[in-house]
Formats: structure tokens, C-alpha cells, sequence
């Protein structure tokens, strides 16, 4: 029986329970795939449908013939359970830490808290848990893709360099600016006198922004004449209308532009905010550090204690690399003395980051608690390093990563469906 055939018989078997015996609810279920270890059910399969309908009808998309919708969602049912699978298989796990704040972001997505977010799905009938557990599942999902299909990307240099010389690559690398704009309109049929005027009180408002008043009041202030306008939005500098494209890129952030003219009225340009263009110095500190970690057999305190005689010996004379190689559980680093390498903000836990900052060059901080373990830290030296080709490089690996994700996304599914067992019913 195929399955489509199947819910149709299974719904009418249904209501000739029903109209039979009107004080039972009879609810029919069955096996609609054998996927590995796994089942599809056609409970689950109809709830699916079901969504994947009202889906399309709230977006207005012209609904498929039902058999389609019907083969096509059983295909993604399977195709998630052979990757929940894989992931159960390798150890994916997502923490109720990691639910909650991919929880918060859905919610802040939607304008609201997750209090106000649970409130709402349930008006809409739905189950906060199971939500949760969806969303669960979709974040384990992702991990396993990312993990198989991540290996399967290679870029080399060569393509980067390549990339950066077309002009889309030189445009993904220009600068970003947030413009605010302000137009003071004039008349085609205003008089030279009028348009003086005009100009003037552009020029007015002009000096109190350049004197200190925030450019978004000094436009919005009523006076003699109104302005429009408003926010341009982030442009790249070949998005930038040409009255200003030559003006916005000689702007600091915070600046206005001089008045601007043109055949609709006089205009202002802000540069609210601007991304990428320019030199990139970014701070690093060069350190090292010993990790202690607590164990059944070494408690926390005892760790901690460790530690800080480790850094007593130092402080005393010895070795702080020699004492790393010995004692530090940091299996990258140990063997290098302890070593690091240069770093920047970001790249470590907000409590060691914090600790190095701290530091003054060639002390050894006071132990620090991280979730790895107890660390002692020396810092060595600090540095501005101009990261701007690194930061060019790096936006077009991303770029090119993006592109082939997809592709090879396809593909790795396509393997993981064809190689797994599975017997539709």
C-alpha cells in the first residue's frame, strides 16, 4: 500500500470507528519506514504534512499535489533520522545551556523575551517542550553536517587570490558604510532668492551638527523649512548613489558632509557607522600558561593549590617552560613550554583573556579558574598587528566556503540516503 493511499484509508477507518462507537477515540498508527535502527511513523508523518501545509499556505505558495508533499516530507523525515543517528552515534550533544540561548535568539528574533515567546507559542496551541525538542534536534542535525561536510571543503590559496582579483570578489571586500540622509527639498520653479534662503538654514543646521548637536535632531528639529530622509542603510561604495559616491568614502565616522546640491534641493550626508576599508591593527599578547585540570583524583581546591605553588616556584627561580613540559595538562602546549603564541581578543574564554589582559608584561598572573581548569599565565610581550590582508583573505575564504557548503551539503546527503538501509512500507 503506498503511503498516501495508506493515510486516506487510515483517516476513513477512523471515522467509521467513530461513527460507530461515539464514546471511544480510536487513534490508528503504523510504521511507515524502517530507517537503520530507526522508525518513521505515520503519526509522525502526518503532523509533518500538516506543518509543512500550513507553511506554505501562510507564505501563499501554491500547494503541490498531496502525494508530492507526502513523498517529499517522508524523504526529509528519513533523512533526519539517519543523521540524529550519526549524531547519537559520535557523541552530539547539545547542553539545556546551549537550548536556552538558541531558545533566546528565536524569541529575540520574534521581539520578545523567552517568557513572552513560550507564552505565545502556546496561545498558538503549541507545546513549549516540544519545540524545544524540535529545535534540539535541528541543532544536532547541524552539528553533524557541519562536522561531515565541513572535511569535504578545501580552498587553497590560490583560489582566494584568484577570487579577490574578480570584481566580485574586490566588491565583497570593499568597505561597508551606514549613511543617514537629510534633504532640504527645493522647487523647480523656486526663485534664486528662495533658494538662498534655502541653502542658508541647510547651512545653519549644518554648523550646529559640526558644533555638537546629534546629526538625527538637527534634522528633525521644526523650523523655517523640513527636512526627508532618513537612513540609507548599509551601502557598499558601488551602492552608493552618485551624488555621494565620491563624498561618503572621505568621511570619518561621526562626520557630515558639506551641503550638497542637486536639481531636488540641498542634501546632508552622516556617516553613522562604517565596516571593513582602512588599515586593521588588532592587540596581541604573546603568553603562555599552565593548565591543571580537577579529576576524581584531584579536587578543585587541590588543583587550584597546585597551581599556585607552580607559580611560587616560578617566582623563585624556576623554569616556567620546563615546569609546563612537567606538570601542564594542556596536551597542545605542554610540550612547547606552555606556549600559546601570539593571540587576539576573542580567541580565548573571557576569563583568561581577562586574567592576560591584566597582566603586566613578564608577571605571572594569579590562578584562574576556566571551565578547562585551573591556568597560572605569563605574559611575554605585546604588539599592534596590521590584520588587514588577513581580514581580506578571510572574508573571501568564508565566501567561497559559503558557496560550496551547499553543494557539497547536497551531495554528502544524497551519500548518507544512499548508503543507509531503509525499507518503506
Amino acid at each position: 500500500m503506498n503511503i498516501k493511499r495508506y493515510l486516506l484509508s487510515a483517516c476513513l477507518f477512523g471515522t467509521l470507528l467513530a461513527g460507530t462507537t461515539q464514546a471511544e477515540t480510536v487513534m490508528l498508527d503504523q510504521v511507515v519506514a524502517i530507517v537503520e535502527d530507526d522508525v518513521v511513523m505515520a503519526s509522525e508523518l502526518r503532523e509533518r504534512v500538516a506543518t509543512v501545509k500550513g507553511n506554505l499556505e501562510s507564505a501563499g505558495v501554491e500547494m503541490p499535489p498531496e502525494d508530492e508533499i507526502i513523498r517529499e516530507t517522508l524523504d526529509r523525515l528519513i533523512l533526519e533520522s539517519i543523521q540524529l543517528q550519526m549524531g547519537q552515534r559520535v557523541g552530539v550533544r547539545i547542553s539545556d545551556a546551549q537550548l536556552n540561548e538558541a531558545m533566546g535568539r528565536i524569541a529575540a528574533q520574534n521581539g520578545m523575551d523567552l517568557e513572552q515567546f513560550r507564552a505565545a507559542l502556546e496561545q498558538q496551541g503549541q507545546s513549549y517542550n516540544e519545540a524545544r525538542a524540535n529545535i534540539r534536534k535541528e541543532m544536532i542535525i547541524q552539528r553533524v553536517q557541519q562536522g561531515n561536510v565541513n572535511q569535504r571543503i578545501e580552498i587553497t590559496e590560490q583560489e582566494v587570490d584568484n577570487f579577490l582579483a574578480t570584481a566580485d570578489g574586490q566588491k565583497l571586500t570593499q568597505p561597508e558604510y551606514l549613511i543617514l540622509h537629510a534633504l532640504l527639498p527645493v522647487s523647480p520653479d523656486a526663485t534664486e532668492d528662495q533658494v538662498q534662503r534655502t541653502r542658508a538654514y541647510a547651512e545653519e543646521v549644518l554648523g550646529e551638527i559640526r558644533a555638537g548637536k546629534p546629526f538625527d535632531k538637527a534634522v528633525s528639529t521644526p523650523g523655517s523649512y523640513t527636512f526627508t530622509g532618513g537612513s540609507l542603510g548599509w551601502r557598499k561604495a558601488d551602492d552608493i548613489p552618485s551624488l555621494f559616491a565620491d563624498v561618503v568614502p572621505s568621511l570619518q565616522v561621526g562626520d557630515t558632509s558639506d551641503v550638497i546640491q542637486s536639481d531636488s534641493g540641498f542634501h546632508l550626508i552622516n556617516l553613522a557607522e562604517q565596516r571593513g576599508g582602512g588599515q586593521m591593527l588588532v592587540k596581541q599578547t604573546k603568553v603562555r600558561h599552565i593548565l591543571l585540570k580537577p579529576s576524581e583524583i584531584l579536587s578543585d581546591e587541590q588543583a587550584r593549590q597546585k597551581v599556585a605553588d607552580l607559580r611560587t616556584r616560578i617566582e623563585e627561580g624556576e623554569d616556567f617552560a620546563t615546569l609546563a613540559r612537567q606538570y601542564s595538562e594542556d596536551i597542545g602546549s605542554a610540550q612547547e613550554g606552555g606556549e600559546l603564541g601570539w593571540t587576539m581578543p576573542g580567541q580565548m574564554v573571557p576569563e583568561f583573556e581577562k586574567a592576560m589582559n591584566d597582566t603586566p608584561i613578564g608577571d605571572i598572573s594569579q590562578p584562574i579558574r576556566t571551565q578547562f581548569g585551573w591556568h597560572i599565565l605569563e605574559v611575554e610581550d605585546r604588539r599592534e598587528q596590521d590584520m588587514t590582508e588577513r581580514a581580506r583573505q578571510n572574508m573571501a575564504m568564508n565566501y567561497l566556503h559559503q558557496r560550496k557548503y551547499q553543494e557539497e551539503l547536497d551531495a554528502w546527503l544524497q551519500q548518507i540516503r544512499d548508503e543507509a538501509f531503509v525499507d518503506i512500507k
